[in-house]
């Protein structure tokens, strides 16, 4: 049970690093690191480089030492031979002189060692360097690009979410509901016209139907101007009605619509 236990808490910790964790921050992180390691490789390569001229040097001038030495003992020689210097006492100062020649030509020996081993080190450190410099600008470049890369991919993903109208607080999101609102205005403003209309009485209805100048007062004085235009109209008042009676006692009696569309026929 503790095992299985563990096991949930290492995964759910994990899991919470891995969301908690910037792919970018940490590359960047990386690339720092690396940068740090190569600066310290330069300077490991710098000493070495150091301890491998000062070797090189220590062997040339024991290999310069070993052909002085040699020099220096047949000169003593031939002083002897000339008569300069007393035989025994050349012979004495030449075998010294060997003996520094051997010595200096022990340590040449091994200083020769050391100058190939060490630059052998050095061109090692060289190379490693050299593949660490070119894999850092490799990994600069490729970050860069990635870089680039989720820029282009996070505004896409933004407008994309946009466009889909997931995103509730989006742009599209608010259009959406600012147009249903001005539908429901709409719709509002609409059925108050319906109320409006349904409410019109009769005598705005005839009026609307006739027109401008369809009023009482305009009606009054069209009919005055009719009967201005007809004179006293006794007599044509007397033989109307005189027709009108007839008309009326030869049939039904008429309706007002009826009459006043008769009258309409005879002011034609």
């Amino acid at each position: 049970m503790f095992k299985r236990l563990f096991g949930w808490m290492s995964s759910e910790a994990n899991s919470a690093m891995d969301k908690l964790e910037d792919p970018i921050k940490m590359t960047d992180q990386g690339i720092r690191d690396l940068k740090k390691d190569l600066d310290q490789s330069l300077q490991g390569l710098a000493q070495v480089k150091a301890i491998a001229i000062r070797t090189r040097k220590e062997y040339e001038q024991h290999k310069q030492a070993t052909q002085d030495w040699e020099r220096k003992a047949i000169m003593l020689l031939q002083k002897a031979q000339a008569g300069q210097i007393d035989a025994g006492e050349a012979d004495r100062l030449a075998t010294e002189a060997l003996n520094k020649k051997e010595q200096a030509a022990q340590a040449a020996a091994a200083h020769e060692g050391m100058v190939k081993q060490n630059d052998s080190q050095v061109a090692k450190m060289e190379q490693n360097v050299q593949k660490l410099k070119s894999q850092i600008s490799q990994w600069e470049n490729e970050a860069k690009t990635l870089k680039a890369r989720a820029k282009v991919s996070e505004a896409s993903s933004k407008i994309n979410k946009q466009l889909a109208s997931i995103d509730s607080s989006s742009t599209v999101a608010m259009l959406e509901r600012m147009k249903d609102k001005v539908e429901a205005q709409e719709a509002l403003a609409e059925s108050y016209g319906d109320i409006a209309d349904s409410n019109v009485t009769v005598d705005e209805e005839i009026n609307k139907a006739l027109g401008p100048g369809s009023g009482t007062s305009s009606l009054a004085l069209e009919e005055l101007k009719q009967k201005m235009r007809l004179g006293d109209g006794s007599t044509s008042s007397e033989s109307t009605s005189e027709q009108s009676s007839t008309e009326t006692n030869a049939g039904e009696e008429l309706s007002d619509l009826d009459k006043l569309k008769q009258q309409l026929k005879k002011d034609e």
